[in-house]
């Protein structure tokens, strides 16, 4: 029988690695083992562990959560033939702003590491020991903030996701190469502040929907991952840089390794709770599914196309005003209907 109970030290525990992971001045997290593969983070026991609590849930007769980019609606904007175009006009400010913006947010992933898990056993009925459910304090966010943002006590000099996308930014252009941008304060569902689940007691509401909106930003990050990928091997995007953007494709790619675990284990933690009876307030209880899956359907709309809607015309507008100051009223509104041309419409800015 699979294993399905871990020590937290299991559940941090790297493979020994045979050389380590530098990258543009960075020295970062995970390695390479004997035959020059990459090998993530605190992956030694957390794979054969999300694995086998997989298995269990679906042995008796649940699925798992779909988590694919299957839910988004939208694509990545500018998709890869509008970045091509805007690479090729010399507007790369853009890309940069993207990489940067995303390296600091992974930053704020650190903080996964420092929350203090409420008991889900205290609102399930069924027996949670055996499940990434009871796992989540005993090591699981500890890791998943530590890949994010850092600060493993263990490994405390190296850069994690935050540096890696610096890296990669560094190494496709330099690391001052424009000045840094507004950042986002946040990227949740807006309705997170509002109660939902008022059966279950807020505390738990909060860290329910957090694992909801985690995992579906990391849906969203598997877009860009993809986005990123062929922007950077595509042989008409910096020609003269080829070399530096096929690295920093395969810097991405680690990053995009390092972020499956993250989606498995999310998955099968809230696959699971659907599964599970719920104590309710009223002294009560209700199925998991029953409770979860109105909010979850609301999250996919939100992560999938609300958000994307509006993060199009946000970008459209300042791709917009960067060409129009640029090239002109007249040479920049006809780059913007060769740009808009290129992708789903967008609504002009009133």
């Amino acid at each position: 029988m699979a294993k399905l109970r871990y020590r937290r030290d299991d559940l941090i525990a790297s493979h020994e690695f045979a050389r380590p992971h530098e990258a543009a001045g960075y020295r970062l997290h995970g390695g390479f083992d004997a035959a020059g593969d990459y090998v993530s983070p605190r992956v030694k026991n957390r794979w054969p562990a999300v694995q086998a609590w997989s298995a269990a849930l679906e042995a008796r007769g649940w699925p798992l959560l779909d988590a694919t980019t299957s839910l988004l609606k939208l694509p990545n904007y500018p998709n890869v033939d509008q970045e091509r175009l805007l690479l090729g006009a010399g507007f790369r400010q853009f890309l940069w702003n993207s990489l940067t913006v995303t390296g600091v947010i992974e930053a704020r992933g650190k903080q996964l590491a420092l929350f203090d898990a409420p008991d889900m056993q205290s609102i399930v009925v069924e027996d949670v020991a055996d499940t990434a459910l009871g796992h989540l304090g005993q090591g699981l966010f500890e890791a998943h903030g530590w890949d994010e943002g850092g600060g493993d006590a263990r490994t405390p000099d190296l850069g994690a996701h935050d540096q890696m996308w610096f890296a990669v930014r560094d190494t496709v252009f330099g690391k001052d190469a424009y000045p840094l941008p507004e950042v986002p304060e946040n990227i949740s569902r807006p309705e997170a502040a509002a109660r939902e689940l008022p059966d279950l007691p807020p505390g738990f509401e909060a860290l329910i929907k957090m694992l909801m909106n985690v995992l579906l930003i990391e849906v969203r990050a598997e877009s860009f991952f993809a986005f990123c990928c062929a922007v950077f091997r595509d042989p008409a995007n910096f020609a003269d840089r080829r070399a530096a953007t096929e690295q920093a494709a395969r810097i991405v790619e680690r990053i995009r390794q390092d972020e499956q675990i993250h989606v498995a284990y999310l998955r099968v933690a809230l696959s699971e709770l659907r599964s599970f009876t719920l104590k309710t307030v009223n002294g009560g209880s209700r199925p998991g599914a029953e409770i979860l899956d109105p909010l979850w359907d609301q999250m996919i709309d939100w992560h999938g196309r609300r958000e994307r809607e509006l993060a199009r015309e946000r970008v459209r507008v300042e791709v917009g005003r960067q060409v129009i100051a640029t090239l002109g009223e007249t040479k920049g509104r006809a780059f913007l209907n060769a740009f808009d041309a290129l992708g789903e419409p967008v609504k002009e800015p009133a």
